[in-house]
């Protein structure tokens, strides 16, 4: 099989962490949700899309979410940065989701309810599972929005380095929302790193 080299190839091997952004550049509401929808096209589990996306860009709400994480400047100089929030899996959410395939005709109706008990008792059986998957899906749909961003010329991060019972607190996260990291989005300057050398498939992939 060859492998032929589409625009995300490129995205996946050309992106790299961006450190330093150019102060005072501005995304418009439609390229914030541009990168939104693409980020959206992650997979969850059972199409969960137990996800939440917070655009921090104003200065005022900057300056807060710079306050609970570290200080970080990037917060600051970047266009906007994306707090990524898991939802614990919410009971009875998943009819809704699942309807425009049924409507669509390639998920019968019996198999999406099915879908949909199945998914309220899996994750009603343990937290800890429910917090997993919120971890998890708010992880695969930054990866997304990181791609999304180099696709569009865009530097971005993600980002640790902050308090999480804070930042919940100061925008206001629902109790089942977990903030899972920062992506910071916007022009990158001249300066910044090139992608970081990584280690050979051969030392992390065992074929079995």
């Amino acid at each position: 099989m060859q492998i032929q080299m589409p625009a995300v190839i490129k995205a996946i091997e050309s992106r790299s962490s961006v450190n330093f952004f150019q102060a005072g550049e501005v995304l418009e509401d439609e390229a914030i949700l541009r990168l939104v929808e693409l980020a959206v096209r992650a997979p969850s589990a059972f199409n969960l899309q137990n996800w939440r996306f917070i655009a921090v860009r104003s200065p005022e709400q900057k300056k807060r979410l710079r306050a609970v994480s570290m200080n970080q400047a990037k917060i600051d100089e970047a266009a906007v940065t994306f707090i990524m929030c898991g939802q614990y899996p919410r009971k009875g959410s998943l009819p809704a989701l699942l309807a425009p395939s049924v409507e669509a005709g390639f998920m019968p109706a019996a198999m999406a309810a099915d879908l949909s008990r199945n998914a309220d008792d899996f994750y009603a059986s343990s937290e800890q599972l429910a917090r997993d998957e919120a971890v998890r899906s708010a992880s695969l749909a930054g990866a997304f929005l990181l791609l999304a961003a180099e696709a569009h010329g865009l530097g971005a991060c993600p980002m640790v380095g902050f308090d999480a019972e804070a930042l919940s607190a100061a925008f206001e996260l629902d109790n089942d929302e977990v903030p899972v990291m920062l992506i910071t989005v916007g022009t990158a300057l001249d300066g910044n790193w090139p992608q970081k050398s990584r280690r050979a498939p051969t030392a992390v992939a065992k074929l079995v």
